[in-house]
């Protein structure tokens, strides 16, 4: 077939498709009668803008003020929205015969395509890996200008979700059968909103999606594996980012410019920890108090819970080297005291 009527037909077999479409409107999650529902059956060119608009009438808005300026982020922002529908357009399972669904609440939007994920993908690396279930529909949307061909629109969603401070879009709900995409409308944090506002367009604008979801992690405690890990660096060096501990102890935290934006000054205090110096003071104070009988390991341990084991240690030798603690007793059964100590009482301690 010549390239020309090859093109043809996959741009007539898109645009005349007639499988319905159906999009519901429900005012809550657990109801189950929608409050409004709309097919659609013509070619899906034709009504992509209709059923964004349709979305978007009921698509509440959440207000971020910051001094005199205010901004508006949409429950439901629109490249995420046309993203996951084009995704399931363009990646459903096509030998069945089941409709694409679109259902709307207040809090959440879903999109349900019928069969499950193409070979080799899955909830979890599907924003590493491309593998096109129909890649002439693919190519097709790429030429209307529609999609990207490097296959980013997974990307696109997660970095949206994570820049309007919500929660990341869950597939959780997909099988073999269906592929399942949820996206929440709320907006989980207004200090981290704040805080992307200072970083400001034009330096997120060089961030990957791997500097996006590293740093989500950070903000929300979560473990990161290595290919999110390696992005970290950069993000200290940016200032987006601080370490706490050395070593295999470094942790990362928001810098302090998010918990200023946040009003989280106590909470930036908590996670950040006390200085060296700080904690020193107060393990010399706690062995002076209990000065009559010594202070064990394990006592100082509890003066400090937030600190490793090796990190108090550390500390303690510290303070011996400076001639303000000295050790009585053997390594385990070590207690100490205040004062540099006499010959004789200095040993054990570690």
């Amino acid at each position: 077939m010549p390239r020309s009527s090859y093109w043809a037909h996959v741009r007539r077999w898109v645009g005349s498709w007639r499988k319905p479409r159906p999009c519901t409107y429900r005012s809550a999650e657990a109801n189950v009668r929608y409050a409004q529902r709309r097919e659609f059956r013509a070619g899906f060119l034709g009504y992509l803008d209709e059923l964004w608009q349709l979305i978007n009438q009921r698509n509440d808005v959440h207000f971020l003020r910051e001094g005199l300026f205010r901004r508006e982020i949409p429950a439901f922002n629109e490249e995420a929205v046309r993203e996951g529908l084009l995704n399931a357009l363009a990646h459903r399972d096509y030998r069945l015969g089941g409709s694409i669904f679109v259902r709307q609440s207040p809090r959440q939007l879903e999109v349900v395509s019928p069969g499950g994920f193409p070979v080799g993908i899955t909830a979890e690396n599907l924003i590493w890996r491309q593998a096109p279930r129909n890649r002439r529909i693919a190519e097709a949307l790429a030429r209307c200008g529609l999609v990207e061909r490097s296959g980013q629109g997974a990307n696109r969603m997660f970095e949206t979700c994570i820049q309007d401070s919500k929660a990341l879009p869950d597939f959780s709900g997909s099988d073999d059968y269906q592929v399942s995409l949820v996206l929440s409308g709320e907006v989980l944090d207004e200090g981290f909103l704040a805080f992307l506002e200072h970083v400001g367009a034009k330096r997120m604008a060089t961030f990957t999606t791997e500097d996006f979801l590293a740093l989500d992690a950070v903000h929300r405690e979560r473990d990161l594996d290595e290919r999110l890990a390696v992005r970290l660096p950069r993000l200290r060096e940016l200032g987006v980012v601080e370490t706490k501990g050395r070593g295999r102890g470094t942790r990362y935290l928001l810098s302090e410019r998010f918990y200023q934006h946040a009003g989280q000054k106590a909470a930036y205090t908590r996670r950040r920890g006390l200085d060296k110096e700080t904690n020193k003071e107060l393990l010399l104070k706690h062995i002076k108090r209990n000065q009559e009988d010594g202070s064990p390991l394990g006592e100082l341990l509890d003066v400090l819970p937030a600190l490793p084991k090796k990190r108090v240690q550390y500390l303690m030798q510290e303070l011996k080297s400076e001639g303000r603690v000295h050790a009585v007793g053997s390594t385990r059964a070590a207690r100490w005291f205040p004062g540099p100590g006499s010959e004789v009482e200095r040993v054990g301690g570690d």
